[in-house]
């Protein structure tokens, strides 16, 4: 022992200290302990460091802390040291930072109010706990339940589970959900929904025993023990209900913060209802039983929603509305009786106002009279042995009567209605066992604590007691199991305390015994109590400062009660006078029962007579031989004394299951620990008791293989033996020296507290050695790869360096050489250079000094040669200024009116242009608005030609006259000569000569400013070209930007609606999935509501039927099926369900009704289904029609192309027919002779040339259709071509004309532009109308097309639904291929003309044959007839007229499917005979009686092999093989009734002699949803049955064996194993389920199942392993680490090899398992940075919210050196995944089945080949 104190208390050791404030705190030792020392040096977690002193006496250590890897264990007991700091310190771990509000404190479950609505009680958590064992799945309170449950129905023992813990608790909401459980898991014995009555039960409890308090807004005011009753085979039967102790105090008083019971509240709430106005009811603020505690509203809570519930919930429990209004009646009463004030008439005297409002309602709902009753409250009647008297009471007295008379009606009406719920709860089916829920009141204490505290305290002081000895049991029986030694465990026994209490002269012997005194009182009674037990017990005490006052020490605490009213509570007397003016009341014959109830009943509630001949406990004990005399009454304090007696004796009778409830804090915060309240608790309800005794022992326990696994580190090579057992025995010898310290036993090894810490910290210590060692190891080896890396890096840069260092200098070298030869070279060119440069200077001098000289002559002579010319032209100047002046004026003139003509011509040119501005704005566009832009720039640039063209018409003329000048000028001179002799003329002509100078000089000037204008316009006019060319380019610019957006636009439009129609088209696929999911489940309704009326008729006939020798058969009835059925069994039916008519009227006639009335509801659900699955395909259809007028003119080219497809053929056909009339023609005029016979030269060209022509045909036919598309194409092209192309190319730059023609052009030019664009409007116009009478025609197509589809449509709605869904893709594929139907019929017509004429030409060549022959057997001899051979022409060929029929008799209907569906085996068929045999052996039958046109026979025999087919798998339905085998076969009949319905979509697939096998006379279609609907309920009851299968094996398979060996530990817990509810079944692989599904796998495909069919169902598997592994590792801890992720990981992929290897790849399965894989990754990803948290986000799509968090807080390190999820990490992920919308739910639903359909698999299997086998018996079939 020292030892292993020293071992355990060293440095950085861990250990509890006592603290004020949080009860138990963390400290750490700083320094090693020694034996002498007396205090321990202690840091704490925030750093201080203390010194904690020992107790010199005792030394007791502090409490060493548990390894962080234990914190937050399922069980308590499992913890290595086992004392309240670890326990309190655990439950905390597990509620605040895991969630987690259930713990296993050995056989308890600890349960914590969270205070918040937690989604833990789903539907799908019950079923995941249904069946498992206790120790498997984490802590529930349906673990519990699922416990109880088994022990019943394995022990055939009854049970009870006993709930207990202080107000606020959570108690009733646990015995609530154990009751819940029962209901869900075991169901109901029989249809009257008892399940459901038993938990109706809850809410009217609540309403009328339940309250709100400062601790509890639910607060149970009683104590109630509910019996549940099973049959033998574990069905809820019905349900007993005693209670005890009502709290009828709170009817009359409420301390503040407090609620009366809820009733009265739901009543004030509702009274504005019509029904509830008689009442006279209002708000609770007006009530004085309602208002005292002021807090008339719970928060959350809707009080006239919940009255509705209980109102429902007294219905379904038989209640009548006339009843209830009476109880309402009753309360009502209460409230008014309350109200009544009484007052002072005198000191000893008191009154009623005589017209009080309250007590007249009061009297007016109950019935009585206001006169008695006002004279009662104020009166008391007194007898004496002689006479009576009536005595005034005062008013403190008559309230208190008033008040006595409120608790007394409601008390009786309390049991009252707990009486008929009682009998709404019993049935006549015998009582097999029972499982008991207690849910009572925890141990309580106030300031001030009364009589009711007495009670409740004595109560848990029995129940305590019962707790410690079952506990004791428990330890005693596992050691004697295990055959260890075991010595008596010291515990605490509190039966001193229940001496004290009940023992003879006890508390409540006195109690009794001073009621009884004629002048006993509360201070007598005390003084009593103080002589008593004062001196004599020590668990009794009396207070320092009160004399009406004592306390008790009970088992958790000591309690101080107060005297006052113990008396009159226990008494509980009223008015007897009060009660008979009650009874008397004749209106309310309710209230008159209630008091009859109490004198006629043995009990207040009454003893109900017990099923199964088990009589039940009542609720109190018997006073039914009550006499009058008060002496002979049973005091409350007794009755109760007798009721707790009678309870124990019922528990001690059952196995207990506690489940004691912690209430958190006193403020109702939801996840909040109150470390001290926890502790009080704790020690109140014995679960600290549990771990003192389990301490007390052996609380560790393992398996020796569990041992072995965990500490192998700890043994050495040799300590390993064979022998495991032995091995362990060694090893713990060697290890822990103490032998007392742990025991062997027979299983397993047990430990004392403490030595598994210890021999985990000598594992970690081994480890941790390991691990340096290999740290070591590994770093040096790191290390030395380090040094050798970088010495080879050194010499490798080395070696590079030094050759890079050689060929620099080598580079050097070259350079240096190469710089000598460049400067050589260099410097020879730079010498070259400057002398040629110097030779060049010298002769450019010489050059232009020579240049210069010769430049000057030649300046002198050209002046020279100037000056003449200068005279000449001077003089020639001179002559035709002359000249000039005389032509000025005409010239001016000529001009004036040549600028008016031109004014003229530009204005009829303006006026032309706006006419086409004018027009060309017709045109819209914006080419028209470039082209009004260039007419603009045309007409300025024809203003400025015409004044150009003025221009040059002056310089031509200037020109003219100039000429004309000089030839004047040359006459004048002539002239000038002549006058020379005339010198009077000189003057006169200088005087002409001057003013025709001045003219001149006018001239010049003049045409100077016109030239001037001109240039400066034409500047202008190219500045506007220019600024007009930019907004042109700008416009364009702007259309090709407009162009492009609308493209942009329309690509977008385009694709947005491709998206949506993508997105309605999805929505649409889902929503008819989801149809076919519900219709598939009301399949699956239906099919379950059939079976159990088989069964109850099975039962019926079986209890009723007895005489020998009679034979029974089962029903076959089927909602969806006709009324024929075959001869034998039909008869034998009808005489059963005469028999079962019989004794299910005489049992029970109400039952029928409600399976009758469950059918129609079924069929109305189904129906309303099939409407909206109608609805949905209008959408679908309607979306889908949309599409087609989309893609409408999409398909022009192709309608074109089938025009002249059927032309061309049509075009063929008629040449065909020219040609094959003009071969008839030719045949008949050679009928004579035997050309035309077959094999003659004739015949053989004949068909030649046939033969030539078809195949010339299809040539011809190619070729057209290749050359008509082509063209098609080209002219689509040519058109796109026209309509791309801008008229931009007739825009003429008449900036560039330079003379009048090039205007006149231009003119000219621009009429004919305005020409073209008037065509080209004309032609447009043509266009647009063209196209609008296109789109009119292809309206009128598509209001045809809508139509046909709306008639489509109607015919749809008329079938079921599978029907409909065919019939929709029908008329998809015929809508797709409508435009070729024509060419195909025409096609066919020329076909079916072609083998018509064919065989007309055969028959003509059989007749010349025949006429030939006939000519022979005239000349040859009866001899040679013989050895003559049969032509070919004539022999028969029988088999080809076997037409794939089978005919039978009808009397052999029976024996038909008797061999082919009842009696056969199907191992034998699938193995020996084609897949789908008996599926085509029953179609040829039905093709026969369809082909004999029988319709009785078709209807027989469809419902004969529906009705055996059903029969076959409910005898063998649990068989996979039988049930895949008919699933596979009833589809195939399906698709043979598809195949050969004659309908085209399914035809087009058979060859030419199937189609000559279609059913002739009668349509199928509703058959075929009826066989539909069979295969439906087939393939859910083959995927039950691999359910069933697969179960057992998933969460073995999958989480719990160890595919990867060594890879995950058992991890050190000690965990002592739950009981086990089942036997060991063997463990299963995950080898085990890839081989269940390989043989599932290769069963169907020996079956012939169809592909599509297989991979639904390996979909639907693959499912089931998925959601039942993560269920089962989201509901185990002990599963959720990093080490089972891998094993997960592992598992799934070899279940991907496995589809890999079946070629299943593509079937959806793989997806079905990503919520696994993506657990798997989240048990194996870092879980610590927002990094990770952002990656787990992205990363876990597939899982919820709730599944995440989960994982994350079941995540349990299996070894130190793994690190628990943080809670900020958590909350972080919470944080970022709030915006997600998705389910709650927590886990997946493993009963959902993916919704089936059965794709159409047409047979290539001719009928006629099928060989029928002689092992079927089937050889009166015969082979049409």
């Amino acid at each position: 022992m020292n030892r292993e104190l020293e071992y355990m208390f060293v440095e950085r050791a861990r250990v509890w200290i006592p603290d004020a404030e949080e009860v138990w705190k963390s400290a750490e030792l700083t320094k090693d302990y020694k034996n002498d020392d007396a205090s321990l040096q202690l840091m704490l977690e925030d750093g201080t460091n203390i010194e904690h002193k020992l107790d010199p006496k005792t030394k007791n250590l502090p409490y060493l802390r548990n390894p962080d890897i234990l914190v937050g264990e399922n069980d308590l007991t499992a913890l290595s040291y086992l004392h309240e700091p670890a326990v309190l310190h655990n439950l905390k771990v597990r509620f605040m930072d895991s969630k987690l509000i259930y713990t296993y404190c050995g056989i308890v479950l600890v349960a914590i109010n969270p205070y918040e609505t937690l989604q833990i009680y789903g539907t799908d958590i019950i079923h995941a706990y249904s069946g498992q064992n206790m120790g498997d799945m984490d802590p529930h309170i349906f673990a519990v339940a699922e416990e109880a449950y088994k022990q019943m129905a394995r022990d055939e023992r009854n049970q009870s589970i006993i709930v207990s813990g202080e107000s606020g608790a959570g108690k009733t909401v646990s015995a609530k959900y154990a009751m819940r459980y029962f209901a869900t898991v075991s169901g109901s014995a029989s249809e009257a929904n008892v399940e459901e009555k038993v938990l109706a039960s809850n809410p009217i409890m609540e309403a009328i025993g339940n309250a709100k308090t400062t601790r509890n807004d639910n607060s149970s005011r009683f104590g109630k023990y509910i019996e549940i009753g099973f049959d033998n085979r574990y069905r809820i039967i019905g349900a007993n209900m005693r209670t005890y102790l009502l709290e009828k105090s709170r009817v009359v008083f409420q301390a503040d913060e407090e609620r009366n019971y809820h009733v009265f509240y739901q009543l004030c709430a509702s009274s504005h209802l019509p029904e509830f106005k008689n009442l006279r009811l209002s708000s609770a603020n007006n009530f004085l039983y309602t208002r005292q505690g002021r807090s008339p509203v719970i928060d959350g809570v809707d009080d006239t929603k919940e009255l509705c519930t209980t109102r429902n919930a007294f219905t379904l429990l038989g209640i009548n509305e006339s009843y209830q209004m009476g109880l309402f009646q009753v309360l009502a009463a209460i409230l008014h009786l309350g109200n009544v004030e009484i007052k002072d008439r005198d000191s000893d005297s008191s009154i009623i106002a005589p017209n009080n409002s309250h007590l007249t309602a009061f009297c007016e709902l109950v019935g009585v009279t206001y006169q008695d009753m006002s004279q009662w409250l104020c009166h008391r009647k007194l007898k004496t042995a002689n006479e009576t008297y009536i005595k005034t009471l005062p008013r403190l007295q008559a309230t208190n009567n008033r008040d006595a008379l409120s608790k007394h009606i409601y008390a009786k009406l309390f049991n009252w209605i707990v009486g008929h719920v009682n009998k709404a709860l019993i049935t006549n089916i015998k009582q097999h066992s029972f499982i008991g829920v207690l849910d009572i009141y925890g141990f309580e204490t106030f300031e001030i604590n009364s009589f009711e505290q007495f009670c409740i305290n004595y109560a848990n002081e029995k129940l305590q007691q019962q707790f410690n000895m079952h506990v004791f049991k428990l330890e005693q029986e596992e050691y004697m199991r295990e055959q260890i030694p075991w010595t008596l465990i010291d515990f605490y026994d509190n039966q001193p305390c229940i001496n004290l209490i009940e023992a003879k002269m006890g508390i409540l012997d006195l109690l009794d015994e001073e009621c009884k005194m004629p002048r006993g009182s509360d201070d007598t009674w005390a003084q009593k109590l103080y002589n008593t037990h004062l001196k004599t017990c020590s668990l009794f005490e009396k207070p320092r400062m009160s004399n009406r006052a004592f306390i008790i020490q009970h088992f958790a605490d000591k309690v101080e009660y107060q005297c006052d009213g113990f008396l009159e509570k226990n008494k509980d007397t009223v008015n007897e006078e009060q009660i008979n003016v009650l009874k008397a009341s004749k209106k309310f014959d309710l209230l008159v029962e209630l008091f009859q109830d109490g004198e006629k009943a043995t009990s207040p509630t009454g003893q109900v007579a017990g099923t199964g001949g088990r009589t039940r406990l009542s609720i109190k004990p018997d006073k039914s031989r009550e006499t009058s005399s008060k002496e002979h009454k049973k005091t409350v304090g007794c009755q109760f004394r007798n009721s707790l007696q009678m309870l124990m004796g019922t528990l001690n009778a059952t196995t207990p299951h506690y489940v004691r409830c912690i209430k958190p804090n006193d403020f109702k915060l939801g996840f909040t620990f109150d470390p001290k309240r926890a502790v009080q608790q704790l020690r109140a309800c014995g679960v600290l008791e549990t771990i003192r005794i389990s301490a007390a022992g052996f609380p560790s326990r393992w398996t020796y293989q569990e041992f072995f696994s965990r500490y192998r580190v700890l043994m050495k090579q040799k300590d390993v033996l064979l022998d495991k057992k032995l091995t362990c025995r060694n090893v713990l010898e060697k290890l822990v020296e103490d032998q007392d310290k742990y025991q062997f036993g027979k299983t397993k090894i047990f430990f004392r507290a403490g030595q598994v810490a210890y021999l985990e910290k000598l594992r970690a210590d081994k480890l941790r050695v390991a691990c340096i060692r290999i740290q070591k190891t590994i770093r040096c080896w790191l290390a030395r790869k380090k040094y050798l890396r970088k010495r080879s890096a050194a010499i490798t840069i080395q070696r590079f360096t030094r050759g890079y260092q050689a060929r620099c200098l080598a580079k050097f070298m070259r350079r240096t050489q190469a710089a000598t030869t460049i400067q050589k070279y260099q410097r020879m060119c730079m010498e070259r250079k400057r002398y040629k440069q110097k030779q060049a200077a010298a002769l450019a001098m010489q050059t232009i000094l020579r240049g210069y000289i010769a430049r000057l002559k030649y300046q002198a002579l050209l002046r020279e040669h100037k000056m003449v010319i200068i005279q000449k032209i001077v003089r020639g100047w001179l002559a035709r200024c002359w000249y000039k002046r005389c032509l000025y004026s005409i010239v001016y003139l000529q001009c004036c009116f040549r600028r008016m003509k031109a004014r003229r011509e530009l204005k009829k040119l303006k006026i032309e242009a706006r006419s086409v501005e004018h027009f060309k704005k017709l045109n819209k566009g914006m080419e028209n608005k470039i082209m009004q832009l260039q007419r603009k720039i045309d007409a300025q640039s024809k203003d400025n030609l015409l004044v150009v063209e003025k221009l040059h018409s002056l310089e031509t003329s200037s020109t003219a006259e100039k000429e004309k000048m000089r030839n004047e000028l040359n006459r004048l001179r002539g002239v000038d000569e002549e006058a020379k002799t005339k010198t009077k003329q000189v003057s006169s002509l200088q005087e002409e000569l001057e003013r025709l100078r001045k003219e001149l000089s006018t001239t010049q000037q003049e045409k100077k400013t016109i030239e001037d204008w001109a240039q400066t316009y034409r500047s202008e006019m190219e500045k506007m070209v220019s600024e007009l060319k930019d907004q042109n380019g700008l416009l364009k610019k702007d259309k090709d930007d407009l162009n492009r957006s609308i493209q942009e636009q329309s690509q977008q439009m385009t694709e947005k609606m491709a998206r949506v129609i993508a997105e309605e088209t999805q929505q649409l696929e889902t929503d008819l999935n989801e149809e076919r999911s519900r219709y598939q489940n009301l399949l699956t309704e239906q099919r379950r509501l059939e079976e159990k009326y088989d069964d109850l008729k099975e039962r019926t006939l079986a209890s009723n039927i007895s005489k020998p020798g009679h034979r029974r058969t089962d029903s076959t009835h089927s909602s969806n099926e006709s009324e024929y059925t075959y001869n034998s069994e039909y008869a034998e039916l009808e005489e059963g369900s005469r028999a079962a008519e019989d004794v299910t009227r005489g049992i029970d006639t109400s039952l029928t009704l409600k399976l009758q009335k469950r059918l129609t509801e079924l069929e109305q659900e189904k129906q309303s289904l099939r409407n909206e699955l109608e609805n949905k395909e209008d959408q679908f259809q309607r979306a889908r029609a949309r599409d087609d007028v989309e893609f409408k003119k999409a398909r022009g080219a192709e309608l074109e192309y089938e025009s002249l497809k059927r032309q061309e053929l049509e075009s063929e056909n008629k040449k065909l027919k020219h040609n094959l009339a003009e071969m008839r023609q030719s045949l008949l005029g050679d009928a004579a002779t035997n050309s035309g016979a077959p094999g003659s030269p004739a015949y053989k060209v004949l068909l030649d040339q046939l033969n030539s022509s078809c195949e010339e045909l299809d040539v011809r036919k190619e070729e057209v259709l290749i050359l008509r598309s082509q063209l098609v194409s080209q002219k689509e092209a040519m058109h796109h071509k026209e309509t791309m192309t801008e008229p931009s190319v007739y825009v003429v730059d008449v900036s560039k004309l330079k003379d009048a023609d090039e205007i006149k052009q231009a003119y000219v030019g621009l009429k004919d532009t305005n020409r073209l664009l008037e065509h080209q409007l004309q032609t447009q116009r043509r266009g647009h109308d063209n196209e609008v009478e296109a789109l009119r025609g292809e309206l009128q197509n598509v209001k045809e097309e809508n139509n046909r589809q709306q008639q489509l449509l109607a015919q749809n709605l008329q079938l079921p639904p599978e029907a409909r869904i065919e019939a929709s893709l029908q008329h998809e594929i015929t809508r797709l291929t409508n435009e070729n139907l024509d060419l195909m019929e025409q096609l066919e017509k020329q076909d079916r003309t072609i083998r018509k004429l064919k065989k007309q030409l055969k028959v003509y060549s059989k007749r010349i044959g025949e006429m030939g022959a006939g000519q022979t057997e005239g000349q040859t001899s009866p001899g040679q007839m013989v050895d003559e051979p049969i032509h070919p022409v004539n022999i028969p060929r029988r088999e080809k007229d076997f037409q794939g029929m089978l005919e039978y008799k009808k009397e052999d209907e029976l024996k038909l499917v008797k061999n082919l569906i009842l009696e056969l085996k199907p191992r034998g068929v699938a193995v020996n005979l084609i897949p789908g045999l008996p599926a085509y052996v029953l179609f040829m039958c039905l093709r026969h009686a369809d082909y004999v046109n029988d319709d009785q026979k078709v209807r027989t025999l469809l419902t004969s092999t529906i009705n055996s087919i059903k029969k076959i798998l409910k005898k063998r339905g649990d068989d996979f093989e039988t049930v895949s085998f008919w699933l596979s076969n009833t589809c195939r009949f399906l698709h043979c009734l598809k195949q050969y319905s004659g309908d085209e979509a399914f035809m087009k697939h058979n060859t030419s002699r199937q189609n000559e096998h279609t059913l002739s006379n009668f349509d199928l279609a509703e058959y075929r949803q009826v066989i539909s609907d069979l295969a439906i309920q087939i393939y859910q009851q083959l995927i039950k049955c691999m359910e069933n299968i697969l179960q057992p094996m998933i969460v073995s398979g999958m989480l719990e064996h160890e595919t990867i060996q060594g890879v995950s530990g058992v991890k050190p817990t000690g965990l002592r194993k739950r009981t086990s509810s089942i036997a060991d079944e063997g463990t299963y692989t995950l080898d085990s389920i890839l081989r269940q599904l390989s043989a599932f796998h290769s069963t169907m495909c020996q079956h012939g199942t169809d592909p599509e069919l297989i991979k639904q169902v390996v979909k639907q598997q693959f499912y089931i392993i998925g959601a039942v592994t993560l269920n089962n590792l989201l509901l185990r801890k002990d599963m959720c680490s990093w080490s089972k992720g891998m094993q997960i990981r592992y598992n799934v992929s070899q279940l991907e090899e496995w589809l890999r290897d079946k070629g299943l790849m593509m079937c959806g399965a793989k997806e079905t398992l990503e919520p696994l894989i993506q657990a798997a990754q989240l048990l194996q990803v870092k879980k610590k940075t927002d990094e990770d948290a952002e990656a787990i986000c992205s990363m876990c799509l597939a899982l919820t919210t709730a599944q995440i968090v989960k994982v994350l807080n079941l995540y349990t390190p299996v070894n130190e050196f793994e690190e628990r999820v943080s809670v900020s990490f958590i909350r972080t992920i919470q944080t970022r995944l709030r915006d997600r919308c998705e389910s709650p739910q927590l886990l997946m639903d493993t009963k959902m089945i993916y919704p089936v359909t059965f794709p159409f698999n047409p047979s290539s299997l001719a009928l006629e080949t099928i060989q029928i086998p002689g092992s079927l018996n089937l050889g009166f079939l015969t082979r049409v």
